[in-house]
């Protein structure tokens, strides 16, 4: 009877003791590991120059380190986690935007692309090749203006010309005529004399 009643005693001592010193040590304001090893060395007694640590806050403190590891462990899983999909959403990200980057550079070289008589050309390369086309034809055209004002103005001037000689080649005429009219008149008067001096007999 002796033997159990001992060691419940010690049992009951010892947990009163683990919890007067849980008491005391939880009024402490400073929570953190540091605080606590702190703590622990301060309520430690010194033996020749050693510290004597009491079990129960060294199972305390150890139960704080743990619960710490783990907490810490758990954040770090987690922020890796996070991580890990971010990392993924960022590689989606960015395949999604080569894809629309591949996409736009398509439609914007199909934009920039005429098909003449089944020849492609871009829009720089077709409008640089018809205002070409252009100002050819509008220098032909102002050179043809020109040249035909030249020759307008030569077919007046040979016109006019033409006129002049045709005008002299009607008066000409006209004196001409006159003339042969005078001269037949002037013939047929001669004529008429001589029929008139062989009807008198005096040729």
């Amino acid at each position: 009877m002796r033997n159990f009643i001992l060691p419940f005693i010690a049992v009951l001592c010892f947990m009163l003791t683990s919890q007067s010193l849980q008491a005391q040590d939880s009024t402490k304001v400073d929570p953190t590991l540091s605080g606590q090893y702190k703590l622990m060395l301060s309520k430690s007694k010194n033996f020749n120059g050693s510290k004597l640590v009491n079990p129960i806050r060294l199972a305390g403190f150890w139960r704080s380190v743990r619960d710490t590891l783990n907490s810490e462990r758990k954040e770090l899983y987690n922020s890796r986690a996070k991580i890990n999909a971010q990392q993924k959403t960022i590689v989606d990200l960015q395949q999604s935007i080569d894809t629309k980057d591949n996409a736009l550079n398509t439609s914007n070289a199909k934009l920039d692309e005429i098909t003449f008589m089944g020849i492609s050309f871009s829009k720089s390369s077709y409008n640089s090749i018809v205002w070409t086309i252009i100002i050819i034809l509008g220098l032909t055209l102002a050179i043809l203006i020109i040249r035909s004002r030249k020759l307008l103005y030569e077919a007046k001037y040979r016109s006019g010309l033409y006129n002049e000689v045709s005008e002299e080649y009607q008066k000409y005429k006209v004196k001409t005529n006159e003339k042969e009219k005078k001269l037949a008149r002037e013939l047929q008067d001669e004529r008429n004399k001589f029929e008139e001096y062989r009807s008198t007999g005096r040729y």
